[in-house]
């Protein structure tokens, strides 16, 4: 399993990282030059590329090898993946030869045995790459091989050829702890700026080839054994909310997508979710806490303009007697300002040390040092009693607030919502150790009653930034006089809905259900 930390840097920064201290202090001598160019195959319906691998041909000092890289994962940077390499004669793979070196239970073996595969394998695009190398090791005796790639990505063929450059470092452990790759990475980071790297040469190249839109990344499904330790579902469950953070990380920074904002700041709200799960056990340290504070605050912010501006005041569907047309478009453009500001923090170095410093912190397991004894014994128990001791007192939290939700206050009907996502969040991230049967109309009726009390949530929000609308807009007099009345509007129709009964009903099918543990 190759595992790599990705960082991308301005081509103009590299003498910069030439010259760092690190790399002086640490280095087994000078670096070593390589120039690489590498072929990229698949089918022409890319059938590899559809089963996460990727195929390519190495030329490098006079020599061909072939890599397949398949399988594994990408969470903050970190990247860990299965690999396979060996020499061949030319630009051509030797399938038979990765045949034998891949292990009988890997899936990609078998897809490399289908004809359709084997007879269909072209050229989809090359890159010719300059690579310095260097061989750390650090004070702990870790072993690193840090590669700064610099060259280009092409695609295509004559006068219709694409490309896009390559500027990056990959930080490779070759022996040691992982949490070495993030602490060589910060040290970097203190005299070059850098961003984490999300995709590989292969995705990019395939996004080059086939013009792939960057698209949302959603929560993707735990599979939790009831084996594992407290810590190691502690561990799987922080990896799973990076990996939707760090996956729409590039769809934040193209500063218009709406939906990848809305995704990266549900990781992190599930990621502060899981932390307060594990809290009696652990804690993150302040510092983290904060960073972590400020990225969901710029993230928020783009985040209630869109829902202002695409979802409240579109759903007055002509309803009010103030066209809101004007107000929407207002809302549109404070959105764009936050989508701005959102994709500057998240190509920031402030960001970068964020995520380096959390991956840090989670490979080394710092908590260990300052856990008392019985903390260490429930930290490597079997998680089913956690995770049911963990159901129940989110249960028991939400039903107590819950009592009087019909003749709640806003501030509190807030709370009330905030522990139903928390339970269902709870719920999510244990559910592979319960009955689906039971966890799927559990989870059902927990998003019901969930959206039920968002609307009424939107509601303050939209009376919140209705008031926030910036002076300096065309008309403002006139938007001042169409928020005002949207405003009432609104808490009108928030009124009505709260007494119109669907709350209410939503509220007695969550309690009439059971808990599924």
């Amino acid at each position: 399993m190759e595992v790599e930390l990705k960082l991308l840097l301005a081509p103009d920064d590299a003498p910069r990282l030439r010259a760092h201290p690190l790399l002086a202090q640490s280095a087994q001598g000078q670096a070593q030059v390589l120039h690489l160019h590498d072929i990229y195959v698949d089918t022409p319906d890319l059938q590899l590329c559809r089963h996460q691998a990727g195929l390519r041909v190495r030329q490098v000092a006079g020599r061909w090898l072939q890599t397949l890289k398949a399988g594994g994962s990408a969470s903050g940077g970190l990247h860990s993946r299965h690999e396979w390499e060996g020499e061949v004669a030319g630009p051509v793979p030797d399938l038979d030869a990765l045949d034998a070196a891949i292990g009988r239970k890997q899936p990609i073996r078998a897809l490399l045995r289908q004809e359709a595969i084997r007879d269909g394998l072209r050229p989809v695009f090359t890159t010719r790459i300059e690579r310095s190398v260097w061989q750390l090791s650090t004070p702990q005796g870790d072993q690193i091989e840090c590669v700064l790639d610099q060259g280009v990505i092409e695609s295509g063929a004559d006068g219709a050829v694409r490309s896009v450059p390559v500027s990056e470092i990959e930080l490779e452990l070759k022996e040691g702890q992982a949490s070495s790759l993030f602490e060589v990475a910060l040290a970097l980071l203190r005299e070059v700026p850098l961003q984490l790297g999300h995709m590989s040469k292969a995705e990019r190249g395939y996004r080059l080839a086939v013009a792939q839109p960057l698209h949302a990344v959603k929560a993707q499904p735990l599979a939790l054994d009831a084996a594992m330790t407290v810590e190691q579902v502690f561990l799987a469950i922080c990896h799973n909310c990076l990996e939707q953070v760090s996956g729409n990380q590039d769809g934040v920074a193209a500063g218009e997508d709406v939906e990848s904002v809305h995704q990266m700041r549900v990781g992190l709200r599930r990621l502060r979710s899981a932390l307060g799960m594990f809290k009696a056990l652990l804690a993150l340290p302040d510092t983290l806490k904060t960073e972590l504070d400020w990225l969901g605050g710029a993230l928020g912010e783009a985040r209630d303009w869109d829902v202002l501006a695409g979802h409240t005041l579109a759903r007055l569907d002509g309803d009010a007697a103030v066209d809101a047309a004007a107000l929407a478009q207002a809302a549109h453009e404070q959105a764009r300002v936050s989508h701005a500001q959102a994709a500057q923090a998240v190509t920031s170095p402030r960001y970068t040390a964020w995520m380096l410093g959390l991956q840090r912190w989670l490979q080394a397991r710092d908590w260990r040092a300052g856990s008392s004894p019985r903390q260490l014994q429930r930290l490597d128990a079997q998680v089913p009693a956690f995770a049911r001791k963990t159901l129940r007192e989110d249960q028991r939290r939400l039903m107590k607030r819950g009592r009087r939700l019909l003749h709640a206050t806003p501030q509190q009907r807030h709370k009330v919502r905030i522990a139903a996502k928390k339970t269902r969040y709870a719920t999510e991230f244990f559910a592979s150790l319960f009955a689906a049967s039971a966890v799927k109309p559990y989870v059902g009726r927990l998003s019901t009653l969930q959206d039920e009390l968002g609307w009424l949530n939107d509601v303050q929000v939209a009376d919140r930034l209705l008031q926030e609308l910036p002076d300096g807009q065309a008309g403002h007099a006139q938007l001042r006089l169409h928020a005002a009345f949207i405003r009432g509007y609104l808490a009108a129709r928030a009124q009505a809905q709260g007494a119109d009964g669907r709350m209410d009903k939503a509220w007695r099918r969550f309690k009439a259900i059971r808990l599924p543990v």
